[in-house]
């Protein structure tokens, strides 16, 4: 059922029965072994690569060779070699679109739209005999979205249609960029340095207002598409422009003749860093191994968070079943959640000392004994949670 309550936004409230539910909570159940198996391989496979990846950068740094980018040596050829110096750009790197053109290493381009957006809020409230009433508020706002909106999807598609987004962000790396001698990949280019503002002219303004029929003028070095940027409405444009200049660089990077390319290493990684500045190279291999280290955390966390999920599905049905008594569900849920986190504290670790053990062997069984001891502490915090839940409804 979906109701209109004089504002712009759209209410529907669903109704599922107590059956339903615990028959998708079984359903979930296989859905949850699959996320814990999905999560298990991710955190095996991080370990892995972490511990790769961190043996790739030792190995390069204790190969590489500094050398001078005023010209190539050819007795360096299929080496890893460190070089700083100016980059420089073969042509001008423009955009076409807008009559845009310079001297830079990246030019960059970033178009918002004025678009019809679709928030959404759902509260859900469980009734006695384990029925469920989920009200799900869809509320339609007007804002600035620097990616097309399909209004198409909207739950109230009358009334909130969003136009065609006619120019999109984007990014341009100049051709033939030097560092030196040395002709430098677009792939150590690409999302170098940091971009700085570039003002808008009535060059082009010019350039886009023979191509479109809406008002197109500057204001404060930013394109506006539209009538009045003081009521933007829907289908209104700005569009920015910022460019990363020429520069001095520092790359770490194969000789491949006079060009420079990933260098792979013995483990099957490859290295390939570049550095604003003059940077020693050992300064460079220390950043990428620490960066490494919280990249390696970041997907440990994300790991361990799917692998929690994936339990809390397992163990729903059993919240859902004790729903016919709202209360008893809430107590079932918590000590559910809990021993959802208690088996990820147990299993994530152990995936990962298992990852340990298979690459660094001492590491590993380190990681174990963490784990038991979070799994410890974590069970005797569970079992005095339920015991206080239960003693409150007693």
């Amino acid at each position: 059922m979906a109701e209109n309550n004089g504002v712009d936004q759209v209410t529907e409230v669903t109704n599922t029965s107590w059956l339903s539910r615990l028959g998708q909570a079984i359903v979930g159940v296989l859905v949850g072994i699959a996320v814990v198996v999905g999560a298990g391989v991710l955190l095996f496979w991080n370990e892995g690569r972490a511990i790769k990846t961190a043996q790739g950068l030792s190995e390069g740094a204790g190969v590489v060779r500094s050398v001078s980018a005023d010209r190539v040596d050819p007795g360096n050829d299929q080496r890893l070699i460190h070089v700083n110096g100016m980059l420089t750009a073969g042509t001008p790197v423009g955009d076409g679109d807008f009559a845009l053109r310079m001297q830079s290493l990246r030019l960059l381009r970033h178009v918002e739209m004025y678009q019809w957006q679709e928030e959404t809020h759902t509260e859900t409230r469980t009734k006695f005999g384990g029925g469920e009433e989920r009200t799900t508020t869809y509320k339609y706002v007007r804002g600035w979205a620097d990616k097309p909106i399909d209004s198409s999807r909207f739950r109230e598609v009358r009334g909130h249609t969003n136009p065609t987004m006619a120019y999109q962000s984007r990014e341009v790396v100049a051709p033939g960029t030097h560092l030196g001698a040395f002709a430098v990949p677009e792939s150590l280019v690409r999302g170098f340095g940091e971009p700085k503002p570039l003002e808008a002219t009535d060059v082009q303004a010019n350039a886009l207002q023979i191509r479109i029929d809406k008002p197109v003028k500057v204001i404060d070095g930013v394109l506006y598409i539209g009538r009045d940027p003081s009521q933007p409405a829907v289908g209104d444009m700005r569009i920015t422009f910022s460019q990363v200049p020429l520069q001095t660089a520092s790359v770490v990077a194969l000789q491949a003749g006079t060009s420079l390319a990933p260098f792979t290493t013995h483990t099957g990684t490859t290295v390939e860093l570049i550095a604003p500045g003059t940077v020693p190279a050992a300064a460079m291999f220390k950043a990428a191994q620490e960066e490494n280290v919280t990249f390696t955390w970041v997907l440990r966390a994300v790991g361990a968070f799917v692998m929690f999920v994936g339990f809390a599905l397992i163990l729903r049905p059993l919240s859902v079943a004790a729903d016919i008594i709202p209360i008893l569900g809430n107590i079932v849920g918590a000590g559910a959640g809990l021993v959802a986190m208690v088996c990820t504290a147990a299993l994530a670790p152990l995936v990962i000392a298992l990852g340990w053990l298979w690459y660094r062997p001492l590491i590993g069984i380190g990681v174990l004994i963490m784990g038991a001891a979070a799994t410890y502490g974590l069970t005797k915090l569970a079992r005095r949670r339920v015991a206080r839940k239960a003693a409150a409804v007693a």
